[in-house]
Formats: C-alpha cells, sequence, structure tokens
C-alpha cells in the first residue's frame, strides 16, 4: 500500500480547511496532531489560524455594533 492511502482522511488538507470554515480554531488539535506537519509549520499554520480566527471574531463583533446602532436609530 502506498504511504498516501494510509492517510487518515481527518489529516487531509481539504478536511482541515474544512474544519477551519466549520469550528474555527476549534480544529487546532487536528493540526498538532497531524504528523505530516513539522513542528515549523504546525506553529505557522496555528499563528495564522489564531490571527484570522481573531479577525474575523472583531469583524463580527464590529458589525453587530453597527446593527446594534442602526437598530437603535429605527426605534427613535
Amino acid at each position: 500500500m502506498d504511504n498516501k492511502q494510509q492517510k487518515k482522511w481527518y489529516f487531509r488538507t481539504w478536511a482541515l480547511v474544512v474544519s477551519f470554515f466549520s469550528v474555527g480554531p476549534f480544529m487546532l488539535p487536528l493540526v498538532w496532531a497531524n504528523p505530516n506537519f513539522s513542528r515549523k509549520t504546525k506553529i505557522i499554520i496555528s499563528a495564522v489560524i489564531i490571527i484570522l480566527s481573531y479577525m474575523l471574531a472583531s469583524f463580527f463583533l464590529s458589525a453587530l455594533k453597527s446593527l446594534g446602532e442602526y437598530y437603535r436609530l429605527l426605534q427613535i
């Protein structure tokens, strides 16, 4: 059997991308458990995921604040 055929489905790149879009930073244990990544790669991927998650959360909170202000203006 080829080494690629033995790779678990949850260690494949597409599964990691789908899990990031599904559960965000909660997929980091999959990155750290992945035997295909070196320690340096795991640190870089983790940093990127944490930064992206922070940015998305701040955009979401900003959008909620804007919506709250908009609805407050509508009530006047």
